[in-house]
């Protein structure tokens, strides 16, 4: 499948910068004629990934979060990865109200999976996450 556009940022994880991943995240989205659900949707799910990666995957330290957008005939894709401690357990992880954290909710794998049509989530202890999120679009909203 040929990639119409692509988009790479690389940034530090601190919670300043998941809104930055969002703005861009929506921006991206924008050269479609989505409606305003659909991108509101894109940018909860993008927030949800990104602050994982900021506050678990790091565990509030710094590291590095890696963001690529894809856009195809039929689809956008956005994949976030994180090098940090990864997930031991990804289906414990992806239930709802599980969260390492008890302070949080435990809601963002229901959220992204929710707003998308697509999820997938890979890691490994100690190496790091990597979650693909993919939105469908219809022909008429390509360019």
């Amino acid at each position: 499948m040929t990639v119409r556009n692509h988009f790479f940022m690389r940034f530090t994880s601190l919670s300043e910068n998941v809104g930055i991943a969002r703005v861009t995240a929506a921006a991206f989205a924008a050269q479609l004629e989505l409606t305003l659900n659909e991108i509101d949707e894109i940018k909860v799910a993008i927030s949800e990934a990104v602050s994982n990666s900021v506050i678990h995957g790091y565990r509030g330290g710094k590291g590095e979060i890696e963001f690529i957008m894809n856009l195809y005939a039929d689809k956008l894709e956005y994949i976030i990865t994180d090098y940090g401690v990864g997930i031991e357990d990804i289906e414990q992880a992806r239930q709802p109200s599980y969260s390492s954290d008890p302070e949080r909710m435990g809601l963002g794998f229901v959220f992204m999976e929710s707003f998308m049509d697509e999820l997938e989530v890979k890691s490994a202890p100690g190496q790091g996450t990597t979650v693909r999120m993919v939105k469908k679009i219809s022909n008429a909203n390509a360019h």
